[in-house]
């Protein structure tokens, strides 16, 4: 089983559809809404990718 649950642009950066697409997966997956989201963004701003643990001791 994955620890975490990561999301990428397909075409490099994320559009909002695949945000959205994420964020069901993740919920789907029962995370808490309070977990904390890491993400990494390119030097203009915008998401390249996203990534929520799991479980409490990953990390993501």
């Amino acid at each position: 089983m994955p620890t975490v649950i990561r999301a990428t642009g397909e075409a490099k950066d994320m559009t909002f559809d695949e945000l959205a697409a994420f964020v069901e997966e993740v919920r789907k997956a029962g995370v808490p809404g309070d977990r904390p989201v890491r993400a990494d963004v390119s030097y203009s701003g915008k998401i390249k990718e996203v990534v929520v643990a799991l479980g409490d001791d990953d990390e993501g």
